[in-house]
C-alpha cells in the first residue's frame, strides 16, 4: 500500500472515530483533500483510493491539474482568497467555492458562471478569530452578506467557512467552530454545510458540526512551498 493510501485510510479512520464519539454519521462528514502544491499524479492516486473532492487554493495551479486530470470525475472545490480578475476562471472551473467573503466577488461568480453549468455552490469565509492576516467577514458583517448572496442566480449558498487561528488547545479550538455552527444556525436560511477542520482538529470540529473537513498534510505530508507558485498566481 503506498503512503497515500496508508494515509487515506488513517484519515477516514479518524473521522469515523469522531463521528462515532459525537453520535453522528460518518457518510454526513465530506473528506476535502486539500492539494495544494501537490502534483497531479498525486491526486490521481488519490481518486484510486476513492476520493473525488479536491481542494485548491491557487488558480493558475488547479488549471494546470484540472488539464492533466480531465480524464477523471474530480469535483473541484476552490478554497484561496479570491481577487476579482480570478473570478470569471473560478466560475467556469469549480463546483464549490469555499472562500466568498464579499458581495462584489460573489455578484462577479454569479455573472459569469456558464449558462450550461448547474449552480456553483457557495460558503462564505468568515473571519471566526478576527485575525488581520486572514481572509473572511467579520461575523457581525455575515448576516447581510449571507442573504444577499442567497438572492444570486446561478449561485446556491450551502453555508460557511472558517479557518479559525491555530492554536494545540482544544478549548480555543472548539470555541471557534461552535461560532460558526451558532452563526449558521442563527441565519435561517437552510444552510447544510460547515466547511471547518484541518489535518490537526478534525476531531473537535466534527463533534462541532462539521460537514466538509479540509485536509492536507495528513493526506499528502509536508507542503513544498517552493514548488508552488507564487502569490502572483492566487
Amino acid at each position: 500500500m503506498s503512503t497515500i493510501a496508508e494515509n487515506i485510510a488513517t484519515v477516514r479512520t479518524r473521522i469515523q472515530a469522531a463521528a462515532q464519539a459525537c453520535g453522528r454519521e460518518p457518510a454526513t462528514i465530506g473528506l476535502l483533500a486539500v492539494s495544494k502544491t501537490k502534483p497531479a499524479a498525486a491526486l490521481r492516486e488519490a481518486f484510486a483510493c476513492g476520493l473525488q473532492h479536491f481542494g485548491e487554493n491557487y488558480l493558475q495551479e488547479a488549471l494546470t491539474k484540472q488539464s492533466e486530470l480531465k480524464d477523471l470525475p474530480l469535483v473541484w472545490h476552490f478554497i484561496g482568497p479570491i481577487q476579482s480578475n480570478k473570478t470569471r476562471a473560478i466560475a467556469s472551473h469549480f463546483d464549490w467555492v469555499h472562500s466568498v467573503d464579499r458581495l462584489k466577488i460573489a455578484q462577479r461568480l454569479s455573472e459569469q458562471r456558464p449558462e450550461g453549468m448547474p449552480p456553483l455552490n457557495i460558503c462564505l469565509q468568515v473571519n471566526i478569530s478576527g485575525e488581520t492576516s486572514k481572509s473572511g467577514c467579520a461575523p457581525d458583517e455575515l448576516p447581510a452578506l449571507a442573504h444577499a448572496v442567497s438572492q444570486l442566480p446561478r449561485l446556491t449558498l450551502r453555508g460557511l467557512m472558517a479557518i479559525p487561528e491555530a492554536t494545540t488547545a482544544v478549548e480555543a479550538q472548539q470555541a471557534a467552530f461552535a461560532r460558526l455552527r451558532e452563526l449558521s444556525e442563527a441565519m435561517n436560511l437552510n444552510l447544510d454545510t460547515l466547511s471547518m477542520g484541518m489535518s490537526h482538529d478534525l476531531e473537535v470540529a466534527i463533534a462541532e458540526g462539521a460537514t466538509w473537513v479540509r485536509i492536507g498534510t495528513a493526506l499528502f505530508g509536508a507542503r513544498d512551498y517552493g514548488a508552488a507558485p507564487s502569490s502572483a498566481s492566487h
